[in-house]
């Protein structure tokens, strides 16, 4: 019998290597080259931003940078060097990983000091890795402090942390804090993309930018959707597939909403809601994806500001030609009412009678404006 290869998530499998590899993060990746190419390396620091966007991972290739005995022109590990084979097969003995959340107590940290003090066998420093550094408790902290301020010179510390606030005032001033950004829509899909193409996967360019929509700004929240979307459809993505695994309102109800709304016709809104509600939508979902519709539809009106529009080329073009048949003050008078039922929603006894009220006010929105 055959065996069945093993099964890696995609999140695992397409973990960047070297700093090119990493999407959306290039002020940091940058900035890092040129610290080990001018050999101006803090020993200390702190990695903030949001869940998914790569700051272990360029803590990871930040030590086996530091370690590699051949670099590249462009200041990228050789992978072939003792030292970047021990990394790549995790048997390294130059990092050293800390979950603060699990180990996050006084005796934790003299245990990593202790670590600290043995000077590396191959390369030249040892990388000391905390991630969700927050977590540490009050007297942690002040345990770490001195060798955090004065560590040995072989030492490095990279702190990673979801929660800047909460690192204290003591420790942000001995490290070199580094801003990581939520990675854009675009480049997630861009990536999903070449994934895809690497996997032999047929994905429509919409099903993967609705993925990076989702996603929120975190890499890996994309790819771990993308493995549960390619288990769905198999080998062909279709925007389809996409909306109807991840239960989210298709785009053509709020267009069909908009051009219902444009002529006047409160009956037909009334039957469309009437339809996200028997396939099983909220409310409050709807009227905030309707909000959204209507500030983009409000952002593809001027050429400047289209580049603001996070969504495929296919919508983008439906929003271009909406747009068009919109008046500014027909989708501000409009956003204000949907925003404004949104809030009082919570509060609402008939809810669905609150959304109807919303529809029924944009359906008199066109003759409003007009007089």
């Amino acid at each position: 019998m055959e065996a069945t290869k093993e099964f890696i998530v995609s999140a695992r499998k397409y973990r960047p290597q070297t700093f090119d590899d990493v999407v959306g993060q290039m002020h940091i990746t940058n900035t890092l080259r040129n610290a080990i190419k001018t050999q101006k390396i803090a020993h200390a620091f702190l990695f903030c931003g949001p869940r998914g966007v790569g700051k272990t991972t360029c803590a990871r290739i930040m030590a086996k940078t530091l370690n590699c005995f051949n670099l590249t022109s462009s200041i990228e590990p050789c992978n072939k060097c003792a030292s970047c084979e021990a990394f790549n097969t995790s048997h390294s003995f130059n990092i050293h990983e800390l979950d603060a959340a699990s180990n996050n107590s006084v005796d934790d940290i003299r245990a990593l000091i202790e670590q600290v003090r043995i000077a590396p066998q191959l390369g030249k420093y040892s990388v000391f890795i905390i991630d969700e550094v927050h977590m540490l408790s009050a007297a942690a902290f002040n345990a770490f402090l001195k060798t955090l301020e004065e560590p040995p010179t072989h030492a490095i510390f990279i702190l990673a942390t979801t929660e800047k606030h909460k690192i204290l005032p003591t420790i942000l001033s001995r490290c070199q804090v580094f801003d990581f950004h939520r990675i854009t829509v675009d480049d997630i899909a861009n990536h999903l993309a070449r994934i895809s193409v690497k996997e032999g996967i047929d994905a429509e360019p919409d099903a993967l930018h609705i993925i990076a929509q989702k996603a929120d700004g975190a890499l890996r929240d994309a790819l771990s959707i993308f493995d549960r979307i390619v288990t769905f459809a198999g080998t062909k993505i279709t925007y389809k597939d996409v909306i109807d695994n991840l239960n989210i309102l298709d785009y053509d109800y709020y267009f069909k909403v908009t051009d219902l709304a444009l002529a006047g016709d409160y009956k037909g809104l009334l039957l469309l809601f009437n339809d996200v509600l028997s396939n099983g939508f909220d409310g409050q979902h709807f009227l905030t994806g309707l909000g959204d519709h209507f500030r983009n539809l409000l952002v593809g009106q001027d050429e400047i500001t289209l580049k603001l529009l996070e969504v495929g080329e296919q919508i983008r073009e439906r929003y271009e030609r909406q747009a068009k048949s919109c008046s500014p003050d027909f989708l501000m008078q409009g956003l204000k009412i949907i925003n404004d039922n949104d809030l009082n929603y919570r509060s609402a006894n008939n809810k669905r009678l609150l959304v109807e009220i919303t529809l029924m006010q944009l359906a008199g929105l066109k003759k409003k404006v007009l007089n």
